[in-house]
């Protein structure tokens, strides 16, 4: 693939792979998009280079994974060792981000955090295949775990998934199940 190539491809898919960077960094927009620029300069540099085996879409988000866990743990690492001379004051999680906007229906909200309560392997395998359109072949290439992993991931992510909206209830139309439910659900 020439340079060309690989630049339209890369805007091309741009949108998804921002999707996939942000699901990548735990919702953390500025360092969701550190680590595409980060990604976009290795490809572009020739430091990754696709070689064929798997889609190019495919190899992208298996790229993009691997950075953003680098990142992580090289902050956990910095962290580490200046956590003895710095007083940890968590950030304000009451500012609203431009990415926070797009997921304030009630449905997504709920959906969003039982995404969350799910295992990290279960919640990559789920997003990769719904929200990136992979087949479970290739989210296992992202995921670098073999088809039977990922299918096991995957299936056990559904079930968990289901049953944490059952438990939410937001779904029941009974009176008591309504009563319940509009605790849950933060308004705005």
């Amino acid at each position: 693939m020439n340079g060309s190539e690989l630049r339209a491809e890369l805007e091309r898919l741009h949108p998804e792979s921002y999707g996939w960077a942000l699901a990548c960094c735990w919702r953390d927009a500025a360092e969701a998009e550190s680590v595409l620029q980060t990604v976009y300069l290795r490809v572009l540099q020739g430091k990754a280079r696709f070689d064929g085996r798997a889609k190019f879409k495919t190899w992208l988000f298996s790229v993009i994974r691997r950075t953003a866990a680098d990142r992580r743990r090289r902050f956990l690492l910095r962290r580490l060792g200046l956590a003895k001379y710095e007083i940890y004051q968590p950030a304000d999680k009451n500012v609203d981000r431009p990415d926070d906007v797009v997921y304030r229906s009630e449905v997504q909200i709920l959906l969003l955090g039982a995404l969350a309560q799910l295992p990290e392997r279960q919640r990559q395998a789920l997003q990769l295949v719904f929200y990136h359109d992979l087949s479970l072949e290739e989210a296992a290439g992202v995921m670098n775990v073999s088809i039977g992993s990922a299918r096991t991931h995957y299936e056990r992510g559904k079930k968990r998934l289901r049953q944490l909206m059952g438990e939410s209830r937001i779904f029941d139309e009974s009176g008591s199940g309504r009563k319940e439910a509009e605790g849950a659900i933060p308004r705005r």
